[in-house]
């Protein structure tokens, strides 16, 4: 992990792409602004667990519902 520090409106750019600005320090919280293309996802590390859980539930939920179709009657 590369670890940088920056003070109130200073940024980082990666890729040349995104570029991250410390726009506010206050107490132990940090907002930062994030500049980026919109084919770009951003989301914070709690949202984007919680969205690669739910895909994986549901494409094991398709996974099992087509081995289902798959086994014939008898």
């Amino acid at each position: 992990m590369l670890v940088l520090s920056r003070k109130k409106n200073e940024s980082i750019v990666i890729d040349e792409r995104i570029t991250i600005t410390v726009v506010e320090i206050r107490g132990d919280k940090v907002r930062l602004g994030i500049e980026a293309p919109r084919d770009v996802p951003i989301h914070r590390s709690e949202v984007y667990e919680a969205l690669t859980r739910a895909l994986a539930e549901q494409a094991e939920s398709e996974e099992n519902g087509a081995a289902k179709q798959d086994v014939p009657n008898s």
